[in-house]
């Protein structure tokens, strides 16, 4: 009987420590690599700064289509932009204009 109370008394404790430090454990592990632990969010914030990049990307080429746009829309049209677009749309060079084909 005195043998079991201190298997009891000694077992029951380390059972529970036991116990206690894999939950712990189980929790750290998830904290660290689970579905919104600490990897997770260094990927998120990898991902928000590449599309934080491409927003920024997109807002300048918008400006510059807008500031274009605004160009052809005055009361005045921009002569090279017209010029550039005549060009373009007639295949025409200027005598001046250096030409390079490329294969």
């Amino acid at each position: 009987m005195v043998v079991r109370r201190r298997a009891r008394a000694v077992l029951l404790p380390l059972g529970l420590y036991a116990v206690s430090i894999l939950v712990v454990g189980y929790f750290l592990h998830e904290a660290e690599s689970g579905s919104r632990g600490l990897e997770a969010k260094r990927a998120l914030k990898i991902q928000a700064y590449n599309l934080q990049q491409e927003l920024d990307a997109t807002k300048a080429d918008r400006a510059e289509w807008e500031r274009r746009v605004a160009l052809l829309r005055s009361d005045q049209i921009d002569r090279d932009l017209l010029e550039e677009r005549a060009r373009v749309v007639l295949g025409r060079v200027h005598p001046n204009d250096v030409v390079i084909i490329t294969p």
